[in-house]
C-alpha cells in the first residue's frame, strides 16, 4: 500500500530541503527522499566545506603578512590533515542541522534511491526494502556531479575531482587545475596559498569566463602576482599517468607542450543527475543532462517540477533554494514570480574574491542597451587601506536612458558580502538616483559601491 502525501521531494540539497520546509510551513504533507546525505553536495562536498578550507588558507596568508600589521608570527606552518578535519566538521554540523529542520517541520525523511514509476508515483529502494509513495506533486532536486572528460577521468590518486580535493590524500607540490570557473579557481587559490606550484588551464580566452572581462583581467593579474601560472585558450589533450607523476599534453596555439605534475584537479563543469529516475518514461525532456523546464520549473508533466542544478544554469545553491520556495508556494496556490537568472548573484571565494549580478558590460551592449559604466578602485577607499586590502575594484553598469542598474561586478576583499546590496537594489528596481541618495556608512567597503554609481555619472568624489 502506497503512502499518500501532498508533495514528494527527491533530493535533500539546498533546493530540495528548502522546498520541503516551505511546503510544510504551508500545510502540505511532505516527504523528502535522499540517497546519500542531508544537505546534498552544497553542505557536504561543495559550498560549505570549500569555504572552510579557503578560510584556513586566508588566515595562513595573513599570518605571513603579520609584520605589515606590526605583529610577530614565527614558525608559521600548517597541518593539512587538521585543515581538512575542520572543514569536514563544519560540513557535518550543518548536515545534522538539516536533519533537525526536517524533524522540526514534521517532514518525513526517507533515505534511499527514488524512481518515478508513474505520474505522482515514486518507488524508493531503502535498506529495509522498497517503499511506495504517491502525491499530487513531485519536485525533482537531484543536483549534479563533476563532469569527467575522456582520458582525464579522476582516479583519486593522481587525478582528482572536487571531492578528492576536499579530502586530499596528500598536499600537492606541483598542481594542474583544469578549468577556471568558480570550482577550479577556488581550489587553485587554496592550494597555491598553501605553497603548491599551481598551473591553471582554461579552454576559453580568459579565466573566470562567465565574469565581466575587466574583472577577469584584474583577477588574473592578482593570481599571477601570487605565483599562479595561467594558460588561457589552452586544452589538456591527454594525461600520461606514471608512478607519482602525471604528464599533461597541453595544446595552445596549435602546439602541444608536455608538462609534469604530481596532482591534477579536473574542474570542467557538471553533469545533471538525471539517470535512473524514470523521467524519460513520463515524457520529460532532457537536454545535455539537464531537465528542460518552464519559468516556473514545470517539466511539462502535470504536477512534476525540477529545481536546482538538474534544471540548468546558473548552478548555484541560492538559485536552487529560491526555486524550491517558489515551487512550494505555487503548489500551495500562492501567487508567485518566476526566478530571473540575471537577478541571481554569482560569488567566487578565491583570493581576491569575485562577485557579480546582472549583465556584464559586453552583454548589456550586446542586448542593445545604451549604457553608462562606473568604476571605483579599492585603493581609493579608507577601510580597504586600513584592512591592508587595497587591490580591487567595483564596477557598475546602468541603462543610460532609464537609470536602471543593469549589472554590478566586483573583485577584492569581502565582495561576496557586498554584492547583496546591488542584488536588493535590482530587486527593488532601483535607479542611479536612489543609489546616489542612499547614505553609505563610513568607514566601510560599501562606500565603493556608492562611488562606483557616482562615477558612472561623472560624480565620483574620492577618485
Amino acid at each position: 500500500m502506497a503512502t499518500q502525501y501532498d508533495l514528494i521531494v527527491i533530493g535533500a540539497g539546498p533546493g530540495g530541503y528548502v522546498a520541503a520546509i516551505r511546503a510544510a510551513q504551508l500545510g502540505l504533507k511532505t516527504v523528502i527522499v535522499e540517497r546519500e546525505h542531508m544537505g546534498g553536495i552544497c553542505l557536504n562536498w561543495g559550498c560549505i566545506p570549500t569555504k572552510a578550507l579557503l578560510r584556513s588558507s586566508e588566515v595562513f596568508h595573513l599570518m605571513h603578512r603579520a609584520k605589515e600589521f606590526g605583529l610577530k608570527a614565527d614558525g608559521i606552518g600548517y597541518d593539512i590533515d587538521a585543515v581538512v578535519k575542520r572543514s569536514r566538521g563544519v560540513a557535518k554540523q550543518l548536515s545534522g542541522g538539516v536533519a533537525h529542520l526536517m524533524k522540526k517541520n514534521k517532514i518525513t525523511t526517507v533515505m534511499g534511491e527514488a524512481k518515478l514509476t508513474g505520474k505522482g508515483k515514486v518507488s524508493v529502494k531503502t535498506d529495509k526494502g522498497t517503499e511506495e509513495m504517491t502525491a499530487k506533486n513531485v519536485i525533482v532536486a537531484t543536483g549534479a556531479r563533476a563532469r569527467e572528460l575522456p582520458g582525464l577521468e579522476a582516479d583519486g590518486d593522481l587525478v582528482w575531482t572536487y571531492k578528492h580535493a576536499l579530502v586530499p590524500p596528500r598536499m600537492p607540490k606541483k598542481l594542474l587545475v583544469i578549468g577556471s570557473g568558480a570550482i577550479g579557481i577556488e581550489f587553485a587559490s587554496f592550494y597555491n596559498t598553501l605553497g603548491a606550484d599551481t598551473t591553471v588551464v582554461e579552454v576559453m580566452d580568459r579565466v573566470l569566463p562567465v565574469e565581466d572581462a575587466e574583472i577577469s583581467a584584474f583577477a588574473k593579474k592578482q593570481f599571477v602576482k601570487q605565483g599562479m601560472k595561467i594558460m588561457e585558450k589552452s586544452t589538456v589533450k591527454k594525461l600520461d599517468r606514471g608512478k607519482g607523476k602525471v604528464t599533461a599534453h597541453i595544446e595552445a596555439n596549435g602546439k602541444v607542450e608536455k608538462l609534469e605534475f604530481d596532482t591534477v584537479i579536473s574542474a570542467v563543469g557538471i553533469v545533471g543527475n538525471v539517470e535512473g529516475l524514470g523521467l524519460e518514461d513520463l515524457g520529460v525532456k532532457i537536454d545535455r543532462t539537464h531537465v528542460v523546464t518552464d519559468e516556473y520549473c514545470g517539466t511539462g508533466v502535470e504536477g512534476l517540477y525540477a529545481i536546482g542544478d538538474i534544471a540548468g544554469a546558473p548552478w548555484l545553491a541560492h538559485k536552487a533554494s529560491h526555486e524550491g520556495v517558489m515551487v512550494a508556494e505555487k503548489i500551495a496556490g500562492k501567487h508567485v514570480h518566476p526566478v530571473k537568472p540575471e537577478s541571481i548573484a554569482g560569488c567566487t571565494y578565491c583570493h581576491p574574491q569575485v562577485a557579480s549580478v546582472g549583465y556584464s558590460e559586453a552583454k548589456a551592449k550586446e542586448l542593445g542597451f545604451d549604457i553608462k559604466v562606473g568604476r571605483f578602485p579599492f585603493i581609493g577607499n579608507g577601510k580597504a587601506i586600513a584592512l591592508g586590502e587595497p587591490e580591487g575594484m567595483v564596477k557598475t553598469v546602468f541603462n543610460a536612458k532609464t537609470g536602471e542598474l543593469l549589472g554590478a561586478h566586483m573583485v577584492g576583499a569581502e565582495v561576496t558580502e557586498l554584492i547583496q546590496g546591488y542584488v536588493v537594489g535590482r530587486q527593488l528596481e532601483t535607479t542611479e538616483e536612489d543609489l546616489m541618495h542612499a547614505v553609505f556608512p563610513h568607514p566601510t567597503l560599501s562606500e565603493m559601491m556608492h562611488e562606483s554609481v557616482l562615477d558612472a555619472y561623472d560624480r565620483a568624489i574620492h577618485y
